[in-house]
C-alpha cells in the first residue's frame, strides 16, 4: 500500500509510503490519499490529522515517470481531472487531496524534501512542522510541469505575494530556516521529530472543545479577501451554533477550571 493510516486517540496519522519513488505520487496514490483524508473527515472520534511522508521524505511532487508515460497522449483526457465551474464537489487535484475542502485541521510532518507537488500538499495543509533539514522548493520548475494543485494560490497567501513569486519564478530551495522566517513553517524540530512534534501538537490541539476550533478554522479560510463588514458577518454565522459549546466552557471556567493559566484540566 502506498497510503497508510494510524489512529490514536482523536489524532490520525496519513503516511505516504512510496519509498522507491521518493513518495511522488501517481494516480493510483493520489486516489488512496483522498480516501485516507475523507474518512478521516467523516470519522465522528477524529479531530485532527498528521500527514507525514516516510523513509525521510515527506513528498518530491507527481510522479515523473508516471508523466513520461503521457508522451504524445492527450494530458488533459487522460487526467480527466478537469477543474469546471460549479463542480461540486470538483475531482481529486493530480496530487490527490489538493482540492478537498475539510471541516478539521491538517498539520504537514515535513521531513527531508517537500518539492514540487509536494510542496503543494505542505501547503494545503493548516500548519507545517519541518525538521532542520528539511526543505520546500518549486523543484517543477526545471521540468516545466505547472503548479496546479494550489501551489500559486496558497503560497501567496500564506508568505505574501513577493515573497511568492520569488519561489514560484526561480523554483529555488527553501531550507528550514527561511521557512520559519517566512511562516512557510510554523515549527522547526530536530531531524527524525517531525511526526511526533506534529501529532503532540496534534493532540494538544485536540484537548480544545472541537465546535470552535472548527468554526474558526472555517472563518479565517472563508473570510479571506471578503470586505471586513462581509467578513465580519461571515464570522458571526460560523460561530454563532458552537454558542452552547462556550456557555458550557464558560460554567467550567466559573467553576475553577483553567485559573492561572492551568489548562491541564479543561
Amino acid at each position: 500500500m502506498s497510503v497508510g493510516v494510524e489512529k490514536r486517540g482523536a489524532v490520525t496519522t496519513v503516511v505516504l509510503e512510496r519509498p522507491h519513488a521518493r513518495n511522488a505520487v501517481d494516480p493510483a496514490t493520489a486516489d488512496a490519499l483522498v480516501a485516507a483524508f475523507e474518512a478521516f473527515d467523516r470519522d465522528p472520534d477524529a479531530s485532527v490529522a498528521v500527514f507525514f511522508g516516510s523513509h525521510g521524505t515527506f513528498c518530491a511532487g507527481w510522479d515523473l515517470k508516471y508523466g513520461a508515460s503521457l508522451a504524445g497522449r492527450d494530458v488533459r483526457a487522460e487526467l480527466a481531472l478537469d477543474f469546471p465551474e460549479g463542480a461540486a464537489p470538483p475531482p481529486r487535484g493530480p496530487m490527490g487531496p489538493s482540492r478537498l475542502e475539510l471541516g478539521k485541521p491538517v498539520i504537514a510532518a515535513v521531513a527531508g524534501a517537500a518539492v514540487a507537488g509536494g510542496m503543494e500538499l505542505a501547503l494545503w495543509c493548516d500548519m507545517r512542522v519541518m525538521e532542520e533539514d528539511a526543505f520546500f522548493g518549486v523543484y517543477c520548475r526545471r521540468w516545466g510541469v505547472p503548479l496546479v494543485d494550489g501551489g500559486t494560490v496558497r503560497l501567496p497567501r500564506i508568505v505574501g505575494m513577493g515573497r511568492a513569486l520569488d519561489l514560484i519564478l526561480t523554483g529555488r530551495k527553501v531550507d528550514a530556516a527561511e521557512a520559519l522566517r517566512i511562516g512557510l513553517a510554523d515549527r522547526v524540530v530536530p531531524r527524525g521529530r517531525a511526526r511526533e512534534e506534529a501529532e503532540q501538537l496534534a493532540h494538544e490541539i485536540a484537548r480544545f472543545p472541537q465546535g470552535a476550533v472548527r468554526a474558526d478554522r472555517r472563518s479565517a479560510y472563508e473570510t479571506h479577501g471578503l470586505p471586513v463588514r462581509a467578513a465580519l458577518q461571515r464570522e458571526w454565522r460560523n460561530g454563532m451554533p458552537t454558542m452552547a459549546e462556550a456557555v458550557a466552557g464558560a460554567a467550567r471556567f466559573a467553576g475553577g477550571k483553567g485559573r492561572h493559566g492551568d489548562f491541564g484540566s479543561i
